[in-house]
This record gives C-alpha cells, structure tokens and sequence, in this order.
C-alpha cells in the first residue's frame, strides 16, 4: 500500500462545511484523535497571559513529565509547541535516508523530503516509527528499532503505557515524541516533547531546544501541562472510559457491516466497500469522518462527544458496507 505523497489530516471542518453545507458548529468532527472529553483547564493566574514564560514555569512542566512517562535520568526533555514541530526538526538532528514504513503518519516524511532526505519503507540509517501506528494501531517491538538514529512517535500511546518504548530514549540514537494534545484532548493548545540523550538532540546546527528558539512553549501550555501530566487519577480514568467508548464505536460500526482493521481506544481503523460513500453519507448528517488517499476502502473514526452518539447512530442507518 503506498503513500500519498501530499500530506492529508483529520480536520478541516470549514472545508466540509464548504462543500456540503452547515456552519462550523452544526458538525461533529470524528476525523481526529483526539479525546472529546478533555482535561479540565486550570484557573490560570493573570500573569499566565501576560508575561513571558519563565524557566521555572518550564522545570515544572518537565519534572511534571518525566514522572508521568517515567523518563530515564540520562535522557533530556524538551518541550515545543506540539509534537508537529518537532517532526519538522527531526532531519536537522539527523543524516542519510529515511525508512518509513507505511502507511503512517505522513508529516514525517513531508519533513525528510522536505529537507531534501530520501524516504523509503526499507532500511535506512534513520528509522522512523510511529507506536502505536496511525492509522491501523500496530505496535512495534524493540527488535524492530534501531540505525545511526531511530524516531519514536508515541503520539497515542498514553492510552497504553504500558506499550511505550520509552526506557529506549536511554540509549545513544533514540528520540521519542510525545503529543500532549491528544490524550488530554487540547490539541489547540499544541504542546509536546522529544526526549533522549543530550548527543542525539544535538546536529549540525546545535541542540534541538537551539533550533526551537526562546519561549517554544506558550504560558498556558506551561501551566496545562503541569496541571494535566500531575493529574494520574484522572488519566486513568480517562483510559477506562475511552476504551468503553472505543467497544461502543465499534459495535455501532460492525451492526451496519464496517470491519474492524485495528486502531487505537482515541480512533478506530475499518474496512468497507466504499470508504469515500461513507464519508459523504455521514457528512449529510454534519459528521466528518476521515478516508485516505491510498485506500478505497479505509475510514478511520475518532470517538463521537457524550452528545454525540445518538446523532451517530442515526446518521449510520443509512450507511452499510
């Protein structure tokens, strides 16, 4: 299965509102990942607004992360304005071809080629693996890393902790990033992290939090982030309902024929005849699901609001696979 080579993403609700009608808030986005019961925002203080973010607003948000993921000591954090910017900068701290399999999360090889890096699904000094896989959910194993440079994304994984890799950012030549606006359902916020040894953060053009620049990371995100990554009843909490959540989507899909291809408990990969038929039969309900440019047959739902799954039930009836 290839890839396509122009980047596609969940979202674009004003686009679907352009092409089959509606304002922005009559939709139901299920085109992204992202938990649609989020964390709630702190009481933030004026200050939070108004000045520049200071450094121990950041120590906080790192110690912060290092417990929760359980950082080893000898790996670096390092904190941006989400994970997406991080990807970007992930060849400068690299050299050589990429290995990609997909399909997968496509900015990272927007970013290779965009540096003017050869990508390619077979091996390569810099590996690049998304765990769990977006969008069909697999899971890699420690035999299946490694090169002058190896890219783990965890952007999902916090639905399964116990999968991650991260004690391999211990080792010379692991990089793994961390999304916080999945999970925790802010993307808007954009936050995330790259964590590894000093040397590997570190290319030709300097560390990685060099390139990044001053203040990478908004006072807000600072203190939402701190708040949230302290917060671990709430987190597992969240696990035990997403993963309800996630059985009730997919017996609400099988009942009209869709065949569960994999995901993860935030979306949900499955097989039918006519992926883009589906699409636009939920789109005459206002919800936008997402389909891919190299499968026919693939759509991938992210889970409805509490007030949501009714209005989803319905708009299924008129869908089967």
């Amino acid at each position: 299965m290839e890839q396509a080579q122009e980047p596609d993403h969940g979202g674009g609700i004003d686009g679907a509102a352009a092409r089959h009608g509606g304002t922005r808030a009559d939709w139901i986005d299920l085109s992204t990942g992202i938990n649609p019961d989020p964390y709630p925002l702190p009481a933030f203080a004026p200050d939070v607004w108004t000045a520049l973010p200071d450094s121990a607003a950041m120590e906080g948000l790192l110690t912060a992360a290092r417990r929760f993921w359980n950082i080893p000591d000898s790996a670096e954090i390092i904190a941006a304005a989400g994970a997406s910017a991080l990807i970007a900068r992930m060849p400068a701290i690299s050299a050589g071809p990429a290995s990609i399999p997909g399909p997968t999360y496509n900015e990272h090889a927007r970013a290779f080629r965009a540096a003017g890096r050869a990508v390619t699904e077979g091996d390569a000094p810099v590996r690049v693996r998304v765990h769990p896989n977006n969008p069909d959910g697999r899971l890699w194993s420690q035999s299946e890393i490694g090169g002058t440079l190896t890219v783990i994304d965890e952007s999902f994984c916090d639905v399964t902790p116990e999968s991650s890799l991260i004690a391999e950012a211990a080792k010379p030549g692991v990089v793994v990033l961390k999304s916080f606006g999945k999970f925790w359902g802010l993307a808007g916020l954009r936050l995330g992290f790259a964590i590894g040894q000093r040397a590997t953060l570190t290319g030709p053009m300097g560390h990685l939090s060099d390139l990044l620049g001053p203040w990478a990371v908004s006072g807000p995100a600072l203190a939402a982030g701190t708040a949230a990554l302290n917060d671990t009843a709430w987190a597992a909490a969240t696990r035990t309902r997403l993963a309800q959540d996630a059985d009730r989507l997919d017996a609400l899909m099988a009942a009209r024929g869709a065949q569960v291809v994999g995901g993860t408990t935030l979306f949900r990969l499955y097989d039918v005849a006519d992926a883009a038929a589906w699409q636009d039969a939920l789109a005459r309900h206002r919800i936008w699901i997402r389909i891919f440019p190299y499968s026919t047959r693939w759509l991938r739902l992210g889970l409805p609001p509490a007030t949501g799954w009714d209005r989803l039930a319905t708009a299924l009836q008129g869908v089967s696979a």
